[in-house]
């Protein structure tokens, strides 16, 4: 039986998750179908929509959100709360904790039995000082995992707004997500992660179309949503980032 998480536990998470107003994770049956895109692209559409955001990065054996944002050279830092988040702009609309920053080469491997991972995702959550925040987005592991469990009832207090399942048209991908998260909203896809939203009763947000300028505005570090509104994805991620405010209106009102 799994042992349930201390009440000091819960009472540090509520102390640093305090400020955040809505939380969202963003999930994938498999590897490579654009999860950290979609968790990235995310944030960047809710901060042009005037809202302060922050990126909690628990894939820990592929931590890719600080190479998105180009802050990978940054260390994090203690204050009395926990561990300060990097800033990614000297507004600090976009704050990010990725065990990315821990590693001595952001190249290193993780490899790290379930007990370790664990026991740092509940540290991600408990100790880091997020301060005021409009949404705090969690990008998980790809698949399903020990970290999935860990990641959820950790937050399970806070009560998150939802999750956003990523995947694409594939049979073998849409199969994996059906045991996955039955219970998500499938974004990314065309075709078959409508049929999917359908057979598990959520919502579908939308398909992103496969955009060279989205490719390449991660890899260099750029702000995709301000620097190229004329591409066939723009419209595509905003109206995504729409539908995420509506909930958050709606659980509000």
């Amino acid at each position: 039986m799994a042992e349930a998480n201390p009440p000091h536990f819960e009472t540090v998470i509520q102390s640093n998750l305090s400020g955040v107003r809505h939380v969202v994770l963003v999930l994938s049956g498999k590897g490579g179908v654009g999860k950290s895109t979609v968790a990235t692209q995310l944030a960047l559409a809710l901060r042009q929509a005037g809202r302060k955001v922050g990126i909690l990065d628990v894939d820990l054996c592929g931590p890719s959100i600080p190479r998105m944002f180009r802050v990978q050279d940054r260390d994090v830092h203690q204050c009395d709360s926990g561990w300060v988040p990097v800033f990614v702009d000297q507004e600090k609309s976009i704050s990010l904790m990725s065990i990315g920053f821990l590693l001595e080469k952001p190249d290193d491997a993780v490899v790290w039995r379930g007990p370790k991972k664990n026991a740092l995702i509940k540290q991600f959550v408990a100790d880091v000082a997020w301060g005021d925040l409009d949404f705090l987005i969690v990008d998980t592991p790809p698949g399903t995992s020990d970290e999935h469990i860990s990641t959820v009832e950790a937050l399970r207090p806070y009560k998150p707004l939802g999750a956003i399942l990523v995947t694409t048209p594939q049979v073998g991908q849409l199969a994996g997500a059906l045991g996955t998260a039955p219970e998500c909203t499938n974004v990314f896809s065309k075709g078959g992660g409508e049929e999917l939203a359908k057979y598990a009763g959520v919502p579908f947000l939308g398909s992103v179309p496969l955009d060279p300028q989205l490719s390449q505005s991660l890899e260099e570090g750029r702000d995709f949503i301000q620097e190229f509104p004329k591409s066939s994805a723009f419209p595509a991620l905003l109206h995504i980032a729409q539908q995420v405010l509506d909930s958050a209106s709606q659980r509000s009102s």
